[in-house]
């Protein structure tokens, strides 16, 4: 239902539309009188709930809901923007452009004070800074004339555009029909992040004047789902390319979209309330990449994504995974699931086990891996024998934490592996009858026998524990909560268990060992804090290395 309006600019229908105020984008929930205060007033929630001071509640009347309980508030009309439409984003944005050069070579002409860098590396936000500038110092005429020939030359020039940038600028609808198409009829890539767009459909009433657009940016928004989303596969007819970052949307909100892009080839969803995946029926069947990283994923429902039959890339860095199983096929062999996967990346996940690793190996098509940030570790310890071991374990490699893998670094970790676990090797039968359990633990052993024969005796690398000068660790115990308390350092064996960690813990803060809370930072990964779980396991499990930082806190 509409409103009265009373308010200069505001639009009649405002509930549900998209605004921005003091910097902080929301959307309308409620627009009304809050009684007792007089006058109108919107009820919104914040994108960003730390702003708001209520849940759409005001002295025991509920005006609207919001799903944070603190992600509202009542501001007046006059304190938020509606934006303006895609027509005049542009004309306001390419103006600032040329007010800007127009301002830089009145200082260049000035002499050594001129601004050097080229206006084309400068921000819009700069852009802005500049303009104000130049009106405060008051240009002069010749300049202002020029400034207006500059805008003239720069619309005509829209037609050969194939870029629009309008990232976090206040656009909130296509404006008037077709006008888009006549002024920008060539732009392929286009960047709405951080925008006032409410829904899909205006978003789609855009596209639909784009006829070659083919890569979309529309992170940090909050679009309104579709009614009917196949209506729109005309206007995205031609989208290969679409992020959706930090746009708080869950796996089938985006599975409801997606019958909108029918030739979507790159899909970015980082950062958004993805808790379990469904496998996708139908739509995102041109799918080459996948990016699901940044998200609250469960690890079981990763296996959904198997099918997509083109998906060459996925990435899934962040996602708290700890496990991933192929049982369509027994160790060494090749599994079913996807069938096209070539580069995966698992960076900042939980994996431990190099189970994990065997599994991975079973992907037909996997030459690019990375996996930097996990608790892989070897017997010795040592950073570089993990990537040893991740070399032999997966053939097929080329790259590996984002470096190239040459034929001398394949040869040296196979036959380091091969040397390594030779000793078990014998032990588990060697080659006249080769256990079960080592065979389904090293599923390529065998195969690299046969590569580069069997090792000698004299050759097997003992699996012996670092003499105990040599494991010792100097630990920085710091005290987050509890400013006033010094680091306490440490030297400790790196196969001390975490019980008896807490234990030295106990006796040095008399805190019981079962209140205390641990976790640690290391000089490789700054500002990354890893949690410590596990009382059974041992720093060296960790990864924990010397210098690092262990954190503790207690209840």
């Amino acid at each position: 239902m509409g409103v009265d309006q009373t308010e200069p600019g505001m639009p009649a229908d405002p509930v549900g539309r998209r605004v921005s105020c003091d910097g902080e984008r929301a959307t309308v929930r409620y627009v009304g009188p809050v009684p007792p205060t007089a006058g109108l007033w919107l009820g919104v929630e914040w994108d960003n709930s730390e702003r708001g001071k209520h849940d759409g509640s005001h002295e025991g009347v509920h005006y609207f809901t919001c799903r944070n309980p603190k992600g509202g508030s009542f501001v007046r009309p006059a304190k938020v923007s509606f934006g303006v439409d895609f027509l005049t984003a542009l004309q306001q944005v390419y103006q600032i452009r040329a007010l800007q050069q127009v301002y830089i070579r009145s200082r260049s002409s000035s002499g050594p004070q001129g601004l050097r860098r080229s206006p084309h590396f400068v921000s819009s936000h700069r852009a802005i800074c500049l303009a104000a500038a130049a009106h405060t110092i008051g240009l002069k005429t010749p300049y202002f004339s020029l400034a207006a020939a500059q805008v003239s030359v720069l619309a005509a020039d829209f037609e050969s555009r194939t870029s629009v940038l309008f990232d976090f600028c206040e656009v909130n609808g296509p404006g008037a029909e077709g006008e888009i198409r006549k002024t920008t009829p060539r732009v392929a890539w286009l960047g709405l992040s951080g925008t006032l767009l409410s829904c899909w459909e205006d978003m789609a009433a855009i596209a639909q004047q784009l006829d070659q657009l083919d890569s979309l940016q529309l992170s940090d928004n909050r679009l309104r789902l579709p009614s009917d989303p196949s209506a729109h596969c005309q206007a995205f007819c031609n989208l290969k390319v679409l992020a959706l970052n930090r746009c708080d949307l869950t796996w089938p909100q985006i599975l409801e979209c997606a019958p909108m892009w029918p030739q979507l080839e790159d899909l970015c969803v980082e950062d958004n309330n993805i808790t379990e995946l469904q496998r996708p029926v139908g739509v995102l069947q041109s799918l080459k990449s996948l990016n699901v990283s940044c998200n609250p994923v469960e690890q079981r429902s990763v296996l959904s994504l198997a099918a997509l039959p083109r998906l060459e890339q996925l990435k899934l860095m962040k996602i708290g995974l700890s496990d991933i199983r192929f049982d369509d096929a027994a160790p060494g062999s090749q599994t079913a699931l996807f069938p096209a996967l070539k580069n995966l990346n698992l960076d900042d996940n939980n994996i431990s086990e190099w189970r994990v690793v065997d599994e991975l190996a079973k992907l037909p098509c996997l030459v690019q891996f990375s996996c930097s940030g996990n608790r892989l570790v070897s017997s010795d310890g040592n950073p570089k024998t993990v990537t040893q071991i991740l070399i032999a374990k997966l053939g097929q490699l080329v790259l590996l934490n984002r470096n190239i893998l040459r034929p001398e670094d394949r040869r040296g970790a196979e036959l380091d592996y091969i040397k390594m676990f030779g000793e078990e090797w014998l032990k588990a039968g060697g080659a006249s009858q080769l256990s079960t359990q080592f065979a389904s633990q090293h599923p390529r052993y065998q195969s690299l026998i046969d590569k580069y024969g069997a090792p000698e005796e004299g050759e097997l690398k003992k699996q012996e524990p670092f003499a105990l000068k040599n494991q010792l660790l100097k630990i920085y115990f710091v005290f987050p909560d509890d400013a006033g308390r010094k680091p306490i350092e440490k030297k400790l064996p790196a196969s001390m268990v975490v019980q008896k960690v807490k234990g030295l813990l106990y006796r040095l803060l008399k805190v019981p060992a079962a209140d205390l809370k641990l976790t640690y930072t290391c000089n490789k990964k700054v500002g990354t804090e890893f949690e410590i779980d596990s009382d059974l396991k041992t720093l060296q499990f960790y990864s924990i290395e010397d210098g690092d930082q262990v954190l503790v806190r207690w209840s």
